[in-house]
């Protein structure tokens, strides 16, 4: 059997606003039934990305193919296919949960039926059955964003977009929201993330693109980023550690990367332990030292700095 075309595809993707590269000539390829993840600090083009791709705003460039459709070419089909979840709360507070949905059907030429089906089929899969008929003021955070969820899923899209799914959600409704992606991509949905969240993007993505200033840095699975980028541990110390540069050249040997903070010294090694305690017999006064696991964080700062971004 030939390998099925992947559902999104962008080659020298482009888009300029006036003197601002915003997407800067970039490539990528998205399996069907996968989370692909587009990280990056603000202003690095991840959005826009998005927008191209659910045609809220057209490509200068390059391009895009969405369920082997030209977007420039093909616009009204590209967005029946897609379910857009914006950073934004875009429910209608006029409405209960059930009318948000059965209203949003609309625009999808839903009849009365199907679009009763779907809805009811939503409500369950969300576990907002009981506020059904709740005004969406009564809803709580997490359940506002799982039913705006829901209503970008009311058309049964192939690709469903979520610009930062889980901002300002607590750990509970962050982790059911998860799940329930998780269900999704099991049914076959595709999912398109942007997040903030590192944990985020490890728990849900199948590859990432990692993006500054308009352009992809590098792209994969969030552990093979993890290996390639820097390594599979890491030591921190904390402390002025006057000593830094002793505890450099003792250790160089077993370091593949090394960053030193106003308040640590993070050695990124493959086994934290013999480093450990090696630098516990060497007596260095230091305020604290830990291992722990690396993680996408630590791959998204060295890629893209430290430095606070507007």
């Amino acid at each position: 059997m030939s390998k099925p075309p992947p559902i999104v595809q962008a080659q020298a993707l482009t888009k300029v606003y006036g003197d601002l590269k915003a997407v800067d000539g970039v490539d990528f390829q998205i399996n069907a039934g996968t989370c692909y993840g587009f990280l990056g600090p603000n202003g690095a083009g991840k959005t826009t990305v998005m927008r191209l791709i659910y045609c809220a705003t057209p490509a200068t460039s390059g391009k895009l193919l969405v369920n082997d459709l030209d977007v420039m070419l093909n616009m009204s089909a590209v967005k029946r296919g897609i379910g857009v979840v914006t950073q934004d709360d875009s429910l209608d507070y006029d409405l209960n949960v059930i009318n948000n949905l059965l209203v949003y059907a609309r625009y999808y030429d839903l009849t009365r039926t199907q679009a009763n089906r779907r809805a009811d089929e939503l409500i369950d899969f969300f576990q907002l059955g009981e506020k059904r008929l709740e005004n969406v003021r009564a809803l709580s955070g997490g359940m506002k964003r799982r039913l705006l969820i829901a209503r970008a899923l009311i058309n049964k899209p192939t690709i469903l977009i979520l610009d930062e799914p889980s901002t300002g959600l607590d750990p509970q409704a962050r982790h059911h929201v998860w799940a329930k992606c998780h269900e999704l991509i099991k049914q076959g949905v595709t999912l398109l993330l942007t997040t903030h969240y590192m944990d985020e993007a490890e728990q849900l993505c199948d590859k990432l693109a990692v993006m500054d200033r308009g352009r992809i840095v590098t792209e994969g699975s969030p552990w093979d980023l993890i290996k390639s980028e820097i390594s599979a541990q890491v030591v921190e110390i904390r402390g002025d550690l006057p000593n830094r540069q002793t505890i450099l050249t003792a250790v160089r040997d077993q370091v593949q990367y090394h960053e030193l903070l106003a308040d640590r010294l993070l050695l990124y090694t493959e086994d934290a332990n013999p480093l450990y305690v090696q630098i516990q017999k060497m007596g260095i006064p230091v305020k604290t030292i830990l291992s722990r696991r690396a993680s996408l964080e630590d791959v998204f700062l060295k890629l893209t700095g430290r430095e606070l971004i507007d």
